[in-house]
């Protein structure tokens, strides 16, 4: 028996989604008896009757609803291998890795990326969240193509473009602390409680140790909106970026701790790269993209 053809595939596909075969031809810009014999041949092979003649409109058979499925799926899958190939062909990236820091303010960060891709729309976007060393690990590894991150280190190898700020603001809900918050607060003051901080998604150790107070009891949280909602409900205390803050400090849910000892931070955020591996021209044409929105 010979293998069914794909255009044996892509008529009976067509020949469901239309309804009848005149409309099928017109789909595929084929002829009416082009597509009768292909859904003809198909039965046979397969020893199947895939279609209900005896109507008005043909209808699926049992063994053709079946089959319906499966011969989707794989019509999606060749045209997926089929526009890789033709990206490959002119040069471009089939996909595009971009990893986003924890502390990233999120329409700032995605937003651009969004009208970005809009016009790319062959290349494939895979987002990946990481926190703390996360996204340098995935970098470093050769994982992605793009961090938007907080830069803890020079490394000669990066290259990098600056995008915005984030105050990092010590806060705790009212009521939290045992002594009234005042500006004098000290981090020995903070030891007895319980400090919120997010798990490092790298898979190696990692020095990284952000405002940690030694000996002091801690939880940890995948992300900053967990972490926000423990400290409101008075469970710990923690740095937040102050996007996240701004209500709840205007109405009284969380305190400022900052003071003359327990400090913030500003972190300045960039778009960082290798330079030392080749990037696509998809990826050149964002790096350019961000570069031009920065104004550097």
């Amino acid at each position: 028996m010979s293998e069914p053809t794909l255009l044996q595939l892509r008529c009976f596909e067509a020949l469901v989604s239309e309804g009848s075969f005149a409309a099928a031809a017109a789909r595929l810009n084929r002829t009416h008896p082009t597509v009768h014999s292909a859904v003809k041949a198909l039965e046979d092979q397969l020893g199947v009757t895939l279609f209900d003649r005896s109507g008005y409109r043909v209808a699926l058979t049992a063994e053709g609803t079946a089959l319906l499925s499966r011969v989707r799926h794989l019509l999606r899958q060749y045209d997926d291998l089929h526009r890789e190939a033709s990206q490959l062909a002119a040069g471009e990236e089939p996909e595009l890795r971009v990893v986003v820091g924890d502390l990233c303010p999120l329409p700032a960060t995605l937003g651009p990326l969004k009208h970005f891709f809009a016009s790319c729309a062959a290349t494939r976007l895979t987002l990946l969240f990481e926190a703390i060393s996360g996204p340098w690990e995935r970098l470093h590894d050769g994982d992605c193509d793009v961090i938007f991150h907080h830069l803890d280190r020079p490394w000669p190898v990066i290259e990098s473009i600056p995008l915005f700020e984030v105050k990092l603001v010590p806060v705790c809900a009212p009521g939290f602390l045992a002594h009234p918050i005042t500006p004098s607060l000290t981090p020995d003051d903070m030891r007895p409680y319980v400090q919120c901080v997010i798990r490092d998604t790298s898979k190696r150790a990692s020095e990284a140790n952000y405002y940690l107070i030694d000996g002091a009891r801690t939880c940890s949280v995948p992300d900053q909106l967990m972490k926000r909602e423990l400290i409101v409900q008075g469970l710990a205390w923690g740095h937040m970026p102050a996007y996240l803050l701004a209500d709840d400090l205007a109405a009284g849910r969380l305190m400022s701790l900052e003071g003359q000892h327990l400090r913030g931070a500003t972190l300045p955020h960039y778009a960082a790269r290798r330079r030392d591996v080749a990037h696509g021209p998809v990826a050149q044409r964002l790096w350019t993209r961000l570069r031009e929105d920065s104004g550097s």
